[in-house]
């Protein structure tokens, strides 16, 4: 909606911040000097005692001393009832007396139906509350106080009652010149062959409130255990539509803007016991599992909901039906955890039986998406051979591959890995020698000889890891300055030659994603890389992405820059292969040693000795070769080969960026 040339400035004038704010404050008054527009109160932001919450009335705009908010009426609007800009406007010009901007002709005419249908609606609200107070809801009363509600709670929630009078609604409303078509409308009447009859009787009644507090749907629960529908809720209408709603939205969205949990359980009773029970930030799906409307709104209210949800398989199934909705919409900032209940309880019975303490355990020991991932794709099952063991990567794979954020992606994977680690990795080996049969045993090769140094310390724990240490990690902060600075460059490089040879991205795509960047701006540039590697103009994209002056930044500090010559994409081939092989060379080398490293159980003896000989042989040897295959004749993949400038320029870069490798990459040695 766009809003007319100084309208907000009206709007700011006609209401006074400290009238806004002395709505969820406690004014200082003797701090304060309402005579000048001058106000302190403690801050509604953040918990205090003092009043370091500063208004100035005469200027429009808050401070606090404390936590550092600032705005003026609408955004303090915006943060305390957790509503968006125009929704904020829209409350002020209410309390204000100012009429909202004109719309059109037709979407005044929506408006206007809808606002009569929300009026309906209100009026069958309040019908049905009366009702409960009559003779003939005596069994739903029953069944409330059974449940634990009071009548201050009963009141609070609007509860209501539709008795078995199948025209009791329409002809009360009726009386009160509400016409067929707009109940009919509203979804309080339905149609069928003996004509119009009321939607909801024999049922406990529960107002539909959308986030701004209209009243815009109902919800039954019957009062016969033989019903077809234990639950009914209204139709979809031009106000309602179940998959875009959620039940206690507009006070849930409150509570989480004043630092409340956001909670998703299943039903009603569920979200009152909840609510009731202190935890105000409680909402409910509307008869359906999680919606992709729905999952929107959820993160539009809190960062990291909590799907509380019952113990028992039901629960357990919607929970995963929930993680495959959510992993293709995860984002930094945005994720899911889940509390699922002891013994197939709902929220509503553990609070009963156990209190609000109870609860408040499960939540902090809610778990991270990917820990019910994992449950999921191994609970249950037994991974004793190479063939389970690959159908269980497989699936990991296809689920993890849903996932759009290539950073998010990458942790997930990283955390999928620790998982298998635990259930398949070597377990300590406590006071026993290892039994390697075939290998030093008789009609079997002998291993290799370990490396002295390796050697001489059987036995002892505490020189092995730090043996192995050495080899990993440079023993000199020069050393190890020097190291991290090669690395670094190197990266800089691959992604550098490909901002400039966009074509060769499809054939690089799998190992830039595995690309391991601690630098932020590299980080960057990576995500943005893959995200844009089907522009048909990349560094556009990547402008808009992450700005001109940081890419160019990027670009400028890349030695490999000189290598190529625009035009020639074999080259840059062998460069970004080359560069790519070293890295993953560094990475088996240090997850060989790690490998090593985990097995030392507690003791230490020839076999394990062994080991770290030949990891240590490998790295030597691959360190002595870096320089002569640097100088080695290449072909490039048509068949040519390349001339010696391009052998000399590539020599240059491999002897600034030098660091161990164990495979060749894009080259291959010629006759």
């Amino acid at each position: 909606m766009s809003l007319p040339p100084g309208f907000l400035e009206e709007l700011r004038n006609r209401l006074p911040l400290a009238r806004v704010v002395g709505r969820k404050v406690t004014w200082d008054q003797r701090k304060s000097n309402q005579a000048k527009g001058d106000f302190w109160a403690p801050c509604p932001f953040h918990q205090e005692k003092s009043a370091s919450f500063h208004v100035d009335d005469r200027k429009g705009f808050y401070y606090c001393f404390g936590c550092h908010e600032k705005g003026d009426a609408i955004s303090f609007v915006q943060k305390t009832e957790n509503v968006s800009f125009i929704e904020a406007i829209e409350i002020l010009a209410r309390e204000a007396g100012m009429p909202m901007p004109e719309q059109d002709p037709r979407a005044a005419e929506k408006v206007s139906r809808n606002t009569r249908l929300a009026e309906v609606m209100e009026m069958a609200v309040q019908h049905y509350r009366l009702q409960l107070s009559t003779r003939a809801a005596e069994g739903a009363r029953a069944y409330l106080a059974k449940r634990g509600l009071s009548e201050a709670a009963q009141k609070r929630w609007e509860i209501g009652y539709a008795s078995d009078d199948r025209h009791g609604l329409s002809k009360a409303l009726k009386g009160k010149g509400v016409t067929d078509d707009l109940l009919l409308e509203a979804g309080l009447t339905g149609e069928g062959q003996g004509g119009t009859y009321d939607r909801f009787w024999g049922r406990i009644i529960f107002p539909i409130r959308d986030a701004r507090g209209r009243a815009i749907a109902l919800g039954g629960r019957s009062m016969d255990p033989k019903a077809r529908a234990k639950y009914l809720n209204s139709p979809q209408t031009p106000l309602f539509d179940k998959g875009r709603n959620l039940f206690n939205h507009g006070p849930a969205r409150e509570a989480c803007g004043k630092g409340a949990q956001l909670i998703v359980a299943e039903g009603y009773m569920d979200v009152i016991a909840l609510a009731e029970a202190g935890f105000a930030g409680a909402v409910a799906p509307l008869g359906t599992a999680v919606t992709e409307e729905q999952m929107s709104l959820l993160w539009r209210i809190h960062d990291e909901p909590v799907i509380a949800l019952d113990g028992d398989a039901a629960g357990l199934r919607a929970a995963m039906r929930v993680i495959d909705l959510a992993l293709p919409r995860l984002e930094a900032g945005k994720g899911l955890r889940f509390a699922l209940l002891p013994g197939g309880q709902d929220p509503d019975e553990l609070i009963k039986s156990k209190g609000a303490p109870a609860m408040q355990a499960v939540l902090d020991e809610a778990q991270p998406m990917v820990r019910l991932l994992w449950r999921r794709e191994t609970e249950g099952k037994v991974f004793d051979s190479p063939e389970r063991k690959a159908t269980l990567d497989k699936s990991l794979r296809q689920a993890i591959s849903a996932i759009r954020d290539p950073s998010i992606r990458r942790h997930y994977g990283e955390e999928i890995k620790n998982l298998r680690w635990e259930l398949w990795g070597p377990k300590p080996r406590e006071g026993r020698r290892y039994e390697r049969r075939g290998f030093g045993g008789k009609g079997g090769p002998a291993l290799p000889t370990p490396s002295a140094k390796a050697s001489s310390l059987a036995g002892d724990v505490g020189p092995i890891r730090s043996y192995v240490t050495d080899l990993v990690i440079p023993s000199t902060e020069a050393e190890r300055s020097a190291t991290i600075a090669l690395e670094n460059e190197l990266r800089h490089a691959v992604l550098a030659m490909l901002v400039m040879t966009p074509e060769l991205l499809p054939a690089f795509a799998h190992d830039i994603e595995a690309l391991d960047c601690p630098d932020p701006g590299q980080s960057a540039l990576r995500d943005a890389l893959l995200r844009h590697a089907d522009a048909l103009d990349l560094r556009a994209a990547l402008v808009r992405e992450i700005g001109p002056e940081n890419l160019e930044s990027l670009l400028g500090s890349a030695h490999i820059l000189s290598v190529r010559r625009p035009g020639e994409v074999e080259s840059a081939r062998l460069v970004v292969a080359e560069a790519l092989a070293k890295i993953a060379a560094r990475r088996s080398h240090a997850a060989a040693l790690e490998e090593a490293v985990e097995d030392i159980g507690g003791t230490a003896d020839e076999w394990l000795t062994r080991r770290l000989g030949q990891a240590a042989a490998q790295v030597d040897v691959t360190r002595r070769k870096e320089t002569e295959d640097a100088r080695e004749e290449v072909v490039a993949p048509n068949g040519n080969k390349l001339d010696k400038r391009d052998i000399d320029h590539r020599s240059q870069v491999i002897a600034e960026i030098d660091f161990t490798r164990g495979g060749r990459g894009g080259h291959r040695r010629g006759p």
